[in-house]
């Protein structure tokens, strides 16, 4: 990565998708995320983009888009999205930081980015770069940590968390974790020139004893209900927002797909190495995984 470039959240070899959710007691959550996707999703699109797109947990659930482009730092994880989706025309595998997306301008006419901006140094350029390519009125769907959580203003109000929910910068938990106000948020997407039209909050009974001793069913059932109040008041861990781009543009022509992300000129060709014209940098297209990491870190 380059010098001028934030720090980005590597999951390099992690075995993140087994331990945290197939085997990490997260049945609860991913249910109930499955419900804000579906909610929030349009009928039906061309070409979606996945931004920290992981193992694939989420993919199956965009069966409304003809092509799906999945993103993730790690190339270990694309292996496993690769694995679990299979390799098919309709999906496509991209390591590279939402820094420096390598995607024409105007490219999607949908996104979504979920446990994704939690990890961003700098949300605002993450997500003006997510919508220079998505296209005029695409749909945007964003999920972020909230501060403002109820547990959170509860251990403040007992005097067991030194900061304070209520302020607008995000808070760094642990390295490249970030919990955000939904203030700033709304600040960040406005920002980046999208428009918020719907917003669910998700997982309000992420507390382990309630997981223990309530049956999954039982959480999902009123976490689905109350996912409508998102509109008037977020103290969820979890926030949904369903957002649209709103900068007049003309989408791009349908044989454009990648450009550089060092230099922004345009790439052609599909299933190979691909040569930037102008810089002279290769991007390595391998086992059906394109890499356009600026600088890739060592793999195991």
């Amino acid at each position: 990565m380059d010098k001028q470039s934030p720090p980005v959240c590597n999951y390099e070899g992690s075995d993140y998708q087994q331990s945290f959710w197939d085997t990490g007691g997260r049945a609860y959550e991913d249910a109930a995320e499955a419900i804000a996707l579906k909610r929030l999703l349009p009928s039906g699109g061309k070409f979606m983009l996945e931004l920290g797109a992981g193992a694939g947990r989420n993919t199956p659930r965009y069966q409304q888009y003809g092509r799906v482009a999945l993103v993730d730092y790690s190339r270990t994880q694309l292996e496993q999205a690769r694995d679990r989706l299979g390799e098919s025309g309709r999906y496509v595998f991209v390591a590279a930081d939402v820094y420096h997306l390598p995607f024409v301008a105007n490219r999607f006419d949908g996104a979504t980015m979920i446990r994704t901006l939690h990890h961003m140094a700098d949300p605002n350029l993450a997500l003006g770069e997510t919508a220079r390519v998505i296209a005029h009125q695409g749909v945007f769907i964003l999920e972020f940590a909230n501060k403002r959580n109820l547990k959170s203003m509860l251990r403040h109000l007992l005097g067991k968390q030194s900061w304070s929910p209520y302020t607008q910068e995000p808070v760094e938990f642990a390295t490249l974790n970030f919990d955000f106000h939904p203030q700033a948020v709304r600040q960040y997407l406005q920002h980046a020139g999208f428009e918020i039209e719907k917003q669910l909050t998700v997982s309000h009974f992420r507390v382990g004893f309630l997981k223990r001793w309530v049956p999954t069913g039982v959480l999902v059932m009123l976490d689905s209900l109350l996912q409508w109040t998102g509109c008037w008041i977020q103290a969820s861990p979890s926030v949904f927002t369903r957002c649209v781009a709103k900068k007049e543009s003309q989408a791009a022509p349908d044989d454009a797909l990648f450009q550089c992300p060092v230099c922004g000129t345009r790439l052609s060709g599909m299933g190979k190495d691909l040569t930037c014209e102008s810089c002279g940098r290769v991007w390595e297209y391998r086992d059906g995984i394109y890499d356009f990491r600026i600088s890739p870190p060592n793999e195991a």
